[in-house]
């Protein structure tokens, strides 16, 4: 189940963020001065093959994959966003749906319906 992390980094210059998080689920929801929701980046199968959807207000809908840097017999790189443009939409919203049931019903309600909305370009 999704939870809201207490301690979030809040970065000068940019409106508030808020983060929930479970083994499968990383959720960064970003908001404007006036408490509007203007973006968000859900990370899912942290543990497996990471992937993360991010949308913006402005920009629209990205979908990537999470380079963990590990590279057998060497040092890790750090990790890097790439593009993977392969999403599970209704098995991610299913998903989510179950998972952030016990978080702020707007923002998991905002989240889910824009993954509904994603399209593949």
């Amino acid at each position: 189940m999704l939870k809201e992390e207490g301690t979030v980094r809040q970065v000068r210059g940019e409106g508030p963020r808020r983060w929930f998080a479970d083994s499968y689920f990383d959720l960064v929801v970003w908001y404007d001065d006036s408490g509007n929701i203007t973006g968000f980046q859900l990370c899912y199968d942290k543990s497996k093959n990471e992937r993360a959807l991010t949308w913006q207000s402005d920009g629209g809908f990205r979908h990537d994959r999470i380079d963990d840097g590990e590279v057998p017999f060497r040092i890790k790189r750090t990790p890097i966003i790439v593009q993977d443009g392969v999403f599970a939409k209704s098995k991610i919203a299913e998903r989510f749906k179950k998972e952030s049931s016990e978080i702020d019903q707007d923002v998991a309600n905002f989240v889910y319906k824009k993954i509904n909305e994603y399209h593949a370009r």
